[in-house]
């Protein structure tokens, strides 16, 4: 099996298959999960910090490209994922009743964080065609940004080890596989709770992982172009999942469920992490 192959099968598995896994458990839960969903999100949010702390931005720093190079790749992945979702929201927020002046700067239900409960507005105003598959790109759009960096961290992984499929990436698509499940129920749930037929949610939930094939395939590809292309990988990547991480996942899991759990859940992932890569 060719270099390509490898990784684009490696990284469909971790996030087209945990994602869809996620699918799967969401719909056999119950509507009412939100404390289980929010104790998975914080301990996903946690097992990545695990893989950026302590794998990808050491990784980074031994390129020998500069800490202050790795330092920028960080700041420009956290400042386009920020503005990418800022985008999103600033489009589909005003067109949300429930979210007002009144409401956290933030996701706080599993329908806001894919921004799912915009389009069950499309659908609830009978809209066109053209809006409800608009507002469907949006929805996708909010998926990618959280799937992208993810696959740019196993395929900037593979290009560090000179095109092998070494434990490092391996270790890396297993843990993203894992933290992609609490991220499909975070897709499914609302679909089906919207009405939505649950084998067709679960299907659609696995579909959403495929921008990480794509992200993998970017994250090679820079990686190629040698260190400081791998550099620069590594670091945007890690910045793009700190922003996701901080901005996103840990505030929704503290809202979706008020107590100190989500914070130990959290603290659980990244030492799980840490074993996991070590």
């Amino acid at each position: 099996m060719g270099v390509l192959e490898t990784l684009i099968m490696t990284t469909a598995l971790a996030g087209v298959g945990g994602t869809g896994l996620g699918g799967l458990v969401g719909a056999m839960l119950q509507k009412d999960s939100k404390r289980a969903v929010s104790l998975l999100l914080s301990f996903a949010g946690g097992v990545m910090l695990s893989v950026v702390c302590f794998d990808l931005v050491t990784e980074a720093i031994e390129t020998d490209m500069g800490i202050w190079t790795v330092v920028a790749a960080i700041a420009f992945g956290v400042a386009v994922t920020y503005f990418l979702n800022y985008l999103i929201d600033r489009k589909t927020n005003p067109e949300v009743p429930h979210i007002d002046e009144n409401h956290p700067k933030t996701a706080d239900d599993l329908d806001e964080l894919i921004h799912s409960d915009h389009l069950e507005q499309h659908y609830a105003r009978q809209d066109s065609r053209l809006g409800l598959f608009v507002a469907g790109v949006v929805m996708a759009c909010a998926i990618a940004l959280h799937n992208v960096p993810e696959g740019m961290t196993i395929g900037a992984s593979y290009a560090g080890n000179d095109g092998v499929m070494g434990s490092a990436a391996l270790v890396l698509a297993v843990l993203i596989g894992l933290h992609n499940i609490p991220e499909g129920m975070a897709v499914s749930v609302p679909l089906i709770s919207g009405g939505m037929n649950k084998w067709k949610a679960v299907l659609i939930t696995a579909a959403s992982g495929i921008p990480t094939i794509f992200g993998a395939l970017l994250g090679y590809l820079l990686g190629e172009l040698g260190p400081l292309g791998l550099t620069l990988s590594l670091g945007f990547a890690s910045g793009a999942m700190l922003y996701v991480v901080f901005g996103e996942i840990l505030p929704q899991s503290i809202l979706m469920y008020h107590s100190k759990l989500p914070a130990f859940s959290a603290i659980v992932g990244i030492l799980v992490g840490l074993l996991i890569i070590f």
